[in-house]
């Protein structure tokens, strides 16, 4: 197993930099780039002292695999450090607002679901080991620097982990559309995780069954669902709403 793993594009390697930049191995850059994101990551890099490396586009077309890289590569640890959900809870001085992701398979959407996250201020994105994408190259450059700010915590159960939730008086609500209730009849003052499914599939039986409580997004167009991004940024950004009237 590889003891490094490549991740690209300035948002995503700046981040990692400040939040963690022992695990910057090396940085490869585009020959010939000069312009103000290429000297703020030069800066950062030189401060926290890992070697830039000018590289041709070609070798980074191949070393990204075909993904928009943006003309930068970097090569950091590929041991991703352990955050539990106690780890969490027992820092906070609020009360708990977290994401719960249920079969969101697609890097994109997960990496726009942790820059929700970040921007809603919420404390965890909780996933499940099976039924996931997983942290990759693409959703660390989706997610724009948050996969270095938002807690992002893998559980083997997620059922038994909502249990854990309950047992710590966190209100565990189910994004469906079919509930009789909507988001805006939700007490999301108190201690809360939203759950949300894939776009399609939606929750899985046992997740929904599990839940306090299911409440949905009300839809006035023609559309029937919300991409899952765009679905929790409206269920927590309703929670920062109601906590801040």
């Amino acid at each position: 197993m590889s003891e490094t793993r490549l991740i690209h594009g300035f948002h995503a390697i700046l981040a990692k930099l400040r939040h963690s930049a022992d695990d910057v191995k090396e940085i490869y850059l585009a020959e010939g780039r000069q312009d103000g994101r290429v000297r703020d990551l030069l800066k950062a890099a030189e401060n926290a002292g890992v070697r830039v490396m000018p590289v041709d586009t070609a070798r980074l077309d191949g070393m990204a695999g075909g993904q928009r890289h943006q003309g930068v590569v970097a090569k950091v640890s590929a041991v991703q450090r352990h955050v539990t959900l106690d780890d969490v809870l027992d820092t906070l001085t609020e009360p708990a607002l977290l994401l719960v992701l249920d079969g969101v398979t697609d890097p994109h959407n997960l990496g726009a679901c942790l820059r929700v996250a970040d921007a809603a201020g919420a404390h965890a994105v909780v996933v499940p080991k099976d039924r996931a994408c997983g942290l990759n190259a693409t959703a660390i450059k989706v997610a724009s620097g948050a996969a270095e700010s938002v807690p992002y915590i893998t559980v083997t159960n997620l059922a038994r982990s909502l249990r854990e939730m309950q047992e710590r008086d966190i209100w565990v609500v189910g994004a469906a559309g079919e509930a009789q209730g909507d988001i805006y009849g939700v007490d999301q003052k108190r201690a809360l995780a939203w759950v949300l499914g894939a776009e399609g599939p939606g929750l899985r039986r046992l997740t929904r069954e599990t839940c306090d409580e299911l409440a949905r997004i009300p839809m006035y167009g023609s559309v029937e669902s919300l991409n899952v991004s765009v679905a929790s940024g409206v269920c927590l950004f309703e929670a920062r709403r109601q906590r801040r009237a």
